[in-house]
C-alpha cells in the first residue's frame, strides 16, 4: 500500500456527536491512539478528535506551543504538524497540509478490519525482568504496545512461556510469548499497558 503522508487547530466536541461545523471546518470525534515522534521523544497520544486542518490529542507529557510532531495513526497514515495550543493534558495542532479527513477515517477503519493489522509500536531500547517459576533473568525490549512487546533473548524463552514481566518504574505485566526464532520474540500482554504509561521512551531509557 502506498504510504499516506499528510503533512487548523482542533477543538473538543461531545462524543456523541458525529461531526461538528465549526469556522467552515468539520471535526470528528476519534477515540484512537497514535504514535507521536517530536524532538528527541516518541510516545502513544489519544487523538480526541481531528478535522480537514488539525486535532486534538491527550497526553499528560510538557507540550509546549510551536512543537512540530509527526502523528503516526497507523503506518501508512502519517500527518504532520504544530502544535498552536497546549492546556490541561491536551493540545491542539494544526496541519502542515490539509487532509480529507472522511477519507483518513475510512482508510483507518479498513485496514484496522484487515488480517495483519497491529497497534502503533514505540521503538524502545530498555532492559526488562522476566520472572519465571525458574527464576528472574534479564530480556532486552526493542518496541512496545498498549498490549505487547518485541524482545530479544538468549533463547531461554520458548512460545507459550508465561511469566511475570517487569518493566522499568515497576510496571509489571503478565506476558505469553507469542513467538520465538533467531534469539528475538514477541510478546502478549494479558493486561494491557496504560496508555499514560508510554506517552514517552524516555521512562522507558536504561
Amino acid at each position: 500500500m502506498n504510504q499516506h503522508r499528510f503533512s487548523g487547530p482542533a477543538e473538543e466536541e461531545d462524543a456523541s456527536a458525529g461531526g461538528d461545523r465549526r469556522g467552515g471546518d468539520r471535526y470528528r470525534t476519534v477515540w484512537r491512539i497514535a504514535k507521536v515522534v517530536r524532538n528527541g521523544d516518541a510516545g502513544l497520544w489519544r487523538v480526541r478528535n481531528m478535522s480537514d486542518r488539525g486535532m486534538m490529542l491527550a497526553a499528560d507529557v510538557a507540550i509546549t506551543v510551536g512543537e512540530k510532531l509527526e502523528i503516526a495513526l497507523s503506518d501508512t497514515v502519517v500527518i504532520r504538524g504544530t502544535v498552536v495550543w497546549s492546556e490541561a493534558g491536551r493540545c491542539g495542532v494544526s496541519f502542515d497540509e490539509e487532509v480529507d479527513v472522511a477519507d483518513v477515517l475510512k482508510q483507518l477503519a479498513a485496514e484496522q478490519r484487515a488480517t495483519g493489522y497491529r497497534q502503533p509500536r514505540l521503538p524502545v531500547c530498555t532492559r526488562a525482568q522476566a520472572v519465571t517459576d525458574e527464576g528472574t533473568s534479564q530480556i532486552e525490549l526493542v518496541d512496545l504496545s498498549q498490549n505487547g512487546a518485541g524482545f530479544i533473548h538468549d533463547g531461554h524463552l520458548e512460545v507459550g512461556k508465561e511469566f511475570d514481566l517487569v518493566l522499568a518504574g515497576g510496571v509489571k505485566r503478565r506476558a505469553i510469548v507469542r513467538w520465538s526464532r533467531a534469539g528475538r520474540g514477541g510478546l502478549w500482554l494479558t493486561q494491557p499497558l496504560d496508555r499514560a504509561d508510554l506517552e514517552s521512551i524516555h521512562r522507558f531509557e536504561s
